[in-house]
């Protein structure tokens, strides 16, 4: 299976099991892990589907999804550890595809040991396919996205509402909201929308992809403290960017707390 075939297998689900949800999801179809963080049938079926489907293809890999991280978080352990591993967000922007908005994702990371070596994005409502691999630069739809420059005072989003509005005293264009989504969020960043994106609580599924295709294009995510974000670093925020020196002057400017 080549990265075409995994595009087209990321469709296939999408297709069969998200997209008839959308906007057709009854009351016990939706349920609650947390404050603000929901999952419901399209995101355990569309994930054990692909669990299923990419274990299949991938023998020797792990396979590893969201959902079966908040069932079993030890399966946390084996993400940048495992000598090949594929992490899954099935329905990423879960919050925006319950409420019927079309800013949600499909995401496929592919990790070798601790290196993610391809990364995939699906829009569905948007029809926008995103896949990038180590040196093989970032298409959308097929086209490849070449890199632009971030601007002198960096334009930025963020989902905590806290960090919107925050200016670092006129150095950065204000924080604007985000789509609540990193399958939107990351190629907004990719291609000129905003030059940076800030989270709080990172999680892996969230970011292995779009964090490849951002490094391919010349940036990357980073802490506060300038240093490399990587999967299980998720006390600390990072910054998004197409460019690394943007990202880590962003970060030495940002807020100590939300």
């Amino acid at each position: 299976m080549n990265p075409d075939d995994v595009m087209s297998l990321i469709k296939d689900v999408s297709a069969r099991i998200i997209e008839p949800r959308f906007r057709a999801l009854g009351r016990s179809d939706v349920h609650s892990k947390g404050l603000g963080d929901l999952v419901t049938i399209a995101d355990r079926e569309a994930e054990a589907e692909f669990i299923a489907r990419l274990g299949q293809a991938f023998p020797d890999a792990v396979v590893i999804g969201e959902e079966s991280c908040y069932a079993d978080p030890s399966l946390l352990g084996a993400i940048g550890v495992a000598e090949h591993c594929f992490v899954v967000d099935p329905v990423d922007g879960t919050g925006n595809f319950v409420r019927g908005k079309d800013d949600f994702a499909v995401m496929v990371a592919e990790m070798r040991g601790p290196r993610t070596v391809a990364g995939w994005i699906w829009q569905p409502r948007h029809g926008r396919a995103y896949q990038a691999s180590v040196g093989g630069g970032v298409t959308c739809n097929g086209e490849p996205i070449a890199p632009t420059p971030t601007h002198p005072r960096p334009t930025g989003a963020a989902g905590q509402r806290a960090w919107r509005d925050f200016d670092a005293a006129g150095r950065i264009s204000p924080v604007r909201e985000s789509a609540h989504c990193a399958g939107i969020d990351y190629p907004h960043v990719m291609t000129g929308r905003f030059d940076f994106i800030a989270y709080r609580h990172p999680k892996p599924w969230d970011h292995l992809a779009g964090g490849l295709m951002l490094a391919e294009l010349g940036g990357g995510i980073v802490h506060p403290d300038g240093s490399l974000w990587a999967p299980g670093d998720e006390d600390a925020p990072i910054i998004s960017s197409r460019d690394l020196d943007t990202a880590r002057r962003v970060g030495a400017l940002w807020p100590a707390r939300p």
